[in-house]
Formats: C-alpha cells, structure tokens, sequence
C-alpha cells in the first residue's frame, strides 16, 4: 500500500508540473516554468523514496532533492515580487 500511495503523489506531482507547464507556455510568466520544475523535483523525491527502502528515507540525499524543489518556489515567488522598472 505505501508504494502505492507514493506512486499516486509522483504521479500527481507530475500532473500538477504538465499544468503550471501549459499555464507558462499559454503566458510566457516565469513563475509557472519555476513552479513546473520544483513540482517536477517533488515528483523525482516521491519516485525515489518508492525505489528505495522506507528506512532509507533519512538519509541526505533525499533532503537534498527536497531542497532544490523548496529553494526553486521561493526563488519563483520572490522573483515574482520583485520589482522590475519601468520601460
């Protein structure tokens, strides 16, 4: 049953990056292609603790992955923020 749930959140994370990446292609907004990646990163974690042994999950590497996807959403949201000039 847990590679079953884990295979279900890889696959819903992947959806939800296929629909942030047809959002960014319909409006050329960076924030959509960030958010695409850091969903597609979580897809790649859920896949990799489904791979692996559940007493595994501790070890570095997948903090490490998690990471990326997390430093990927703030860096989208601040970019999204920050204020541009004008012209």
């Amino acid at each position: 049953m847990h590679q079953f749930l884990l295979g279900a959140l890889t696959m819903g994370s992947w959806a939800t990056a296929l629909f942030f990446l047809r959002f960014w292609r319909q409006s050329a907004d960076r924030l959509f292609l960030v958010f695409a990646l850091a969903f597609f990163v979580l897809g790649v974690d859920w896949a990799m603790r489904g791979a692996f042994e559940p007493t595994v999950e501790t070890r570095h590497y997948f903090f490490l992955v998690r990471l990326v996807a997390f430093i990927l959403l703030i860096f989208g949201i601040i970019d999204k923020n920050r204020a541009r000039p004008a012209g």
